[in-house]
């Protein structure tokens, strides 16, 4: 099935919430504050520190380390950790919000997401008046590191489950497995399992000058090597207390585990917040077997792929013999454009978010006599500019007056054809928001799509002025 438009709506934040604490491995005091944001806008950080205030959208392709967490990257600007921030806003089903940063890393808080939920609930979930779109899984996909054994693979669902499997080859943690049958679940049963490491691996991050606003407060310490007096002594110093012990189930004397596979459960978080780079809910079980940050990323990206080559390839399923929405006529009323420019015939599917339309491409059309004879080819230019009229027709929706304005070019980007069109060809359009509209400013992804094919793509940019 692909890409499915559901008929849930898309959720935000109904106002600002902050969080205030330190980051776990830059030790620097930082405040977190989650923002409303409109639809299809997603989630994004925002590093209001910085000039200019960069925004990183959650993407895969900008992670670019998963050594302790994982870290993304554009334009030079980074996110440290971002992956409990990330876990909270999937597991409370939240699709758009600006979390804003005066520094690099998240608050680590208590190592867990518990306190990022509490506050977005704080700030109090409402929907937007767009609905959501789902990858819906139907074929296994699957990523593997050979090098740590680690494979994360989806596989076909009714709604997107995730289930985890972890085994470190140490007696102390074991084999532990944990499952999340539906979202609506994560917060009573995921979102408290706090962050743990191993005390060969505090030993290595002491050393490098990490987890400089560690404690043991927020992470469970698993001791899976003798605990010599030298080692008890740094970390006396370096967790600032007194006395540290090992209790009996081999963690130490800091906390009380919430659950016995609190780890494994960890794990879990920890894969729902590194998918949320897919930028696309999922309609599907997730099985991680020794997940990782990296091979979590690794499948975030091939998924997110797949996922856009779909999109480009995915067909609007219209009956070309339905009564469409649009006539030519109904279009000649709100677009200015007039034969044998006026370049759409047809439309028929219009929301606030999208526009499918269609062209009849006859041998009757005049750029066919001079391009080029013999052989006649559609200017890629005017399928561009058909596209665009398309988008004209969903950028004039949204005012009550459409005959009183035109719509201009202001740019095209990441302009693509990928096959000829000619005589008996009928183009089908659909053109999408990237961002919402605003001050008359619209910015749209367009396909054009010929005998089941892609033939054409465009990063649109258009803005409508009233007629004086």
């Amino acid at each position: 099935m692909g890409i499915v438009s559901t008929e849930i709506k898309q959720k935000t934040i109904k106002k600002a919430v902050s969080l205030t604490g330190v980051g776990l491995h830059t030790g620097k005091d930082v405040t977190l504050t989650f923002k409303p944001a409109p639809a299809n806008s997603g989630l994004a950080f925002k590093r209001v520190d910085l000039e200019g205030m960069p925004l990183i959208e959650a993407d895969a392709s900008y992670v670019t380390n998963t050594q302790r967490g994982t870290c993304l990257e554009k334009n030079g600007v980074t996110i440290q950790t971002s992956e409990h921030v990330l876990a909270a806003l999937i597991g409370l089903d939240i699709d758009n919000v600006i979390i804003e940063l005066n520094e690099s890393e998240p608050p680590i808080m208590d190592g867990s997401s518990k306190f990022f939920v509490e506050a977005l609930e704080e700030a109090e979930i409402v929907a937007l008046d767009a609905v959501r779109e789902e990858y819906v899984v139907t074929d296994v996909v699957s990523y593997t590191d050979e090098e740590s054994g680690s494979e994360i693979l989806v596989m076909p669902s009714k709604e997107y489950q995730v289930t985890t499997m972890v085994d470190f080859g140490t007696k102390v943690l074991g084999t532990q497995n944990a499952t999340l049958n539906q979202i609506s679940d994560f917060k009573e049963d995921i979102s408290n399992s706090r962050t743990f490491s191993f005390l060969h691996e505090i030993e290595m991050l002491l050393e490098n000058g990490l987890i400089k606003g560690g404690d043991l407060n927020n992470a469970i310490v698993y001791v899976d090597k003798p605990l010599s007096a030298e080692t008890m002594e740094k970390l006396k110093v370096a967790f600032k207390k007194d006395s540290i012990a090992v209790k009996p189930n081999g963690i130490l004397d800091n906390l009380t585990l919430h659950y016995p596979n609190e780890a494994a459960r960890h794990k879990l978080l920890d894969v729902l917040g590194d998918l949320a780079l897919i930028g696309t809910r999922i309609r599907g079980k997730v099985i991680a077997n020794k997940p990782g940050h990296f091979v979590n990323t690794q499948f975030a990206k091939k998924l997110s792929k797949i996922i856009k080559n779909e999109r480009r390839n995915n067909v609007p399923n219209i009956d070309l013999n339905q009564p469409p929405l649009m006539d030519v006529n109904q279009i000649m009323a709100m677009l200015p454009h007039r034969q044998p420019f006026l370049l759409i015939d047809k439309i028929f599917e219009l929301s606030d978010s999208h526009v499918v339309g269609m062209k009849n491409v006859t041998m009757n059309e005049q750029f066919f006599a001079g391009h080029f004879p013999g052989m006649p080819v559609m200017p890629g230019v005017l399928i561009c500019e058909a596209m665009a009229q398309t988008g004209g027709i969903l950028v004039l929706n949204t005012v009550p007056d459409p005959e009183n304005y035109l719509t201009f070019f202001m740019k095209m980007d990441n302009v693509k054809f990928k096959q000829k069109v000619g005589p008996g060809d009928t183009l089908i359009f659909k053109c999408s928001l990237i961002t919402p509209i605003r001050r008359g400013i619209c910015h749209m992804q367009g396909y054009a799509y010929s005998n089941g094919k892609l033939c054409a793509e465009a990063e649109l940019m258009a803005q409508i002025s009233k007629v004086k």
